[in-house]
């Protein structure tokens, strides 16, 4: 366990570097921010001890979210590489207003409260959960999936689109907030109801997700969310996971981002290994977090991934979300703190 405690920390000691002191939680050094990752960032700390720290990134949330519900930040995958295609040009990330930045923080928030235990503080965040939810399901079509960013004046949301992973993040952040209704004493039939409806399109409903994006289906996320967030249970859990398993897992080196790149990244690793631990494999999600060890970086947390064609570290950044998702994964791993399970087991159903 001491060896743990050392990996937790040299991760925790990478977001720490990249906190701000306002609290904001930089995906790199260059920047780019966004509110889903930084809320990730923040569970971190809280699983590695450092309360206070992921207070003033709460407290960076709870300025930062507009009248609206809705809270802004910026696409990291729009930003360029630099000429040597190896860093991010951070500063040429563009603006977003995601419904699934809204949402995220909420889980966050219960996942904070589940460590820390100050129902007190749980109910200073009620303002936030109540703005988040209702910006969420402003967005909500009747047939029940979350259109992905924020409609503009006049648009109806049924025009927007709908991805899979972000709805699969979202139902689970409302969970979260049926479950902080119950511990605050309120009453969530409604929202409940909703939460179902998101389940049940994405279930039932998939013509209802990517219908003007190129589809998603490549990407590993798509594949394994859906069981990592409850979507998905029992053996129709253990079927898709085996189903595309070999597909994007390169034997030794962990899960690639997206299954026609030979680029294995840290964070889809660490993530798809909390989804095995979801569905009782263990062994496999052990042997999986292994995979890992070689993208360690000496300064602090790991590198993003490896592209395994060209053999090198892509791209050369430490991001701040890559080191959270292996401390949560670790957390669900050796059961470090009482969250541990809210991820690797615990559904919220």
């Amino acid at each position: 366990m001491k060896n743990i405690s050392l990996e937790i920390e040299h991760c925790a000691k990478r977001i720490l570097e990249l906190q701000q002191s306002d609290g904001r939680i930089n995906w790199i050094d260059g920047g780019i921010f966004d509110p889903w990752n930084h809320s990730l960032c923040a569970m971190a700390l809280n699983v590695a001890g450092y309360r206070s720290q992921a207070e003033l990134a709460f407290s960076y949330l709870r300025q930062l979210q507009l009248f609206d519900g809705s809270m802004p930040g910026q696409c990291g995958a729009s930003a360029p590489m630099d000429k040597a295609n190896r860093k991010m040009l951070a500063d040429k990330a563009m603006p977003l207003n995601d419904t699934n930045f809204a949402a995220f923080p909420i889980f966050a928030i219960y996942h904070s409260f589940l460590i820390n235990g100050d129902k007190g503080w749980l109910e200073a965040q009620l303002p936030l959960i109540d703005a988040a939810v209702k910006f969420v399901l402003i967005h909500q079509s009747p047939h029940g999936e979350i259109a992905w960013r924020r409609k503009e004046q006049g648009e109806n949301s049924e025009d927007i689109d709908a991805l899979r992973t972000g709805n699969c993040s979202i139902y689970k952040s409302l969970l979260a907030a049926i479950e902080i209704d119950r511990i605050c004493g309120r009453s969530s039939e409604e929202l409940h109801v909703k939460t179902m409806a998101i389940a049940d399109a994405l279930r039932n409903k998939p013509f209802r997700f990517d219908r003007t994006w190129e589809s998603k289906s490549r990407f590993a996320m798509d594949w394994y969310y859906p069981v990592l967030c409850g979507v998905l249970s029992g053996q129709e859990a253990k079927i898709a996971i085996n189903e595309r398993f070999d597909e994007f897992v390169d034997v030794g080196l962990g899960c690639r981002c997206v299954s026609d790149q030979p680029w294995t990244t840290t964070a889809e690793t660490c993530e798809l290994v909390m989804a095995l631990l979801s569905i009782g494999n263990e062994q496999r999600a052990k042997e999986l977090m292994q995979t890992i060890k070689p993208l360690r970086a000496d300064n602090g947390g790991y590198w993003m991934g490896w592209q395994s064609q060209e053999n090198i570290f892509w791209p050369m950044e430490r991001p701040s979300w890559t080191a959270a998702a292996v401390v949560l994964a670790l957390d669900s791993l050796h059961n470090i703190s009482p969250a541990s399970q809210l991820l690797g087991g615990d559904h919220l159903a």
